[in-house]
């Protein structure tokens, strides 16, 4: 049986229009009460990497969240709403992204994503153990809202990484130190998916970020709304929009071989308007397999000669820290090594895992990656 991904065209944020359009995609797919009942609670997982406002296209745009919410109501749902940032309190994230304003006027709860428990799932395949938001243990089902955005280690951002804010906190860093690999990583993320098994996934791709995401890309207008119940079908429906080998996405190839899913376009059954009417040959994207090796102390040395480095723009830095602050490893693979906080902060590389976490959040897209002249050399020849 194909999985359905429902396509629909939104040229703009305008209210009216993003409600439009979200109706004509939920219909698409059987309407809002197919995947919530009346008085069942319904937790709207947004993507809120962290606070920027919208037009960065950092984060879920608000008119997407309420016309979503505007739907489950209709239904009965009892609606709230969250995620846990990258950096900063969800509140303040929710505010400057402009959801939090939102949801208190149509009083949808902000969930406990500051809080949470660890749950045991015997069916990963890799990792067993999660440390989940309570937000998201006392629902009755999530809706994944996630952002059509580019991503320096998992080469794109969708429906099945959007869960990841799903795990409280400063937990998030502890599996990229314990997971480097991008391909272990992305099976982290499908067994985090597997375990939380949203009822449905919206992705947001009105104004998509394409170039240095997930935060200091650059906004890129596509125009679209896609929607499934299958997150596979979806970021491989997406991919294909930004001309990008789905199979270059590690959460795609390894959810497909997990039977997470379906990326073959032969597999998927495309609802509403046409694939090929949205396709953006020239997305600013990188379009190869992603290069990372097991990590020991042969590999790390291979790693440092093959792997891109994150790489500061000295006169893009503003010294606020943050790169500093979110690095995961231990002893810190960037820091103010002198001591000195009025200069640009340094990299130890000899200690860098290629997480990207420093890049994924710096504020001023400061911090780009830079690929090793072994590569740049190759490509020549």
């Amino acid at each position: 049986m194909k999985s359905k991904v429902a396509i629909v065209r939104c040229n703009s944020y305008l209210q009216e229009e993003v409600n439009e359009a979200v109706k004509k995609g939920l219909d698409l797919l059987g309407g809002a009460r197919v995947f919530a009942n009346k008085d069942e609670s319904i937790l709207l997982k947004v993507n809120l990497l962290v606070g920027e406002v919208p037009e960065k296209c950092v984060t879920t745009h608000p008119s997407v969240f309420r016309a979503v919410a505007e739907q489950f109501k209709e239904v009965g749902a009892q609606l709230s709403y969250g995620d846990s940032p990258g950096f900063g309190a969800t509140h303040a994230a929710a505010k400057k992204a402009g959801i939090a304003e939102v949801a208190e006027e149509m009083n949808i709860t902000l969930g406990d994503f500051k809080e949470g428990k660890e749950v045991f799932f015997e069916k990963g395949i890799q990792n067993k153990k999660f440390f989940i938001a309570n937000a998201v243990l006392d629902t009755d089902g999530l809706v994944s809202l996630a952002k059509m955005k580019t991503h320096a280690l998992e080469r794109f951002t969708g429906a099945i990484k959007n869960q990841f804010g799903c795990v409280v906190g400063m937990r998030k860093g502890e599996f990229h130190v314990k997971l480097p690999d991008a391909t272990d990583f992305a099976r982290m993320l499908v067994d985090l998916n597997s375990f939380i098994q949203p009822k449905l996934y919206i992705m947001d791709g009105v104004m998509a970020m394409e170039g240095n995401g997930p935060r200091g890309g650059t906004p890129r207008q596509m125009n679209v709304l896609l929607f499934s119940t299958d997150p596979v079908a979806l970021d491989a429906t997406a991919s294909r929009m930004i001309n990008l080998d789905p199979l270059y996405v590690p959460t795609t190839l390894v959810g497909a071989e997990n039977g997470s899913g379906k990326y073959k376009e032969d597999d998927i059954e495309i609802v509403g308007d046409k694939l090929n009417d949205f396709i953006c040959k020239d997305f600013n994207v990188v379009r190869a397999p992603v290069k990372t090796i097991k990590k020991n102390k042969v590999n790390t040395f291979l790693n440092n000669q093959l792997v891109s480095k994150p790489v500061i723009i000295e006169e893009k830095c503003t010294h606020c820290g943050t790169c500093v602050q979110s690095c995961p490893v231990e002893g810190k693979a960037i820091n103010w090594f002198d001591g000195d906080k009025t200069k640009v902060p340094t990299y130890d590389y000899k200690k860098c895992i290629r997480c990207y976490c420093c890049q994924e959040m710096c504020p001023e897209s400061a911090i780009i990656l830079k690929a090793p002249l072994i590569i740049k050399v190759g490509k020549i020849f």
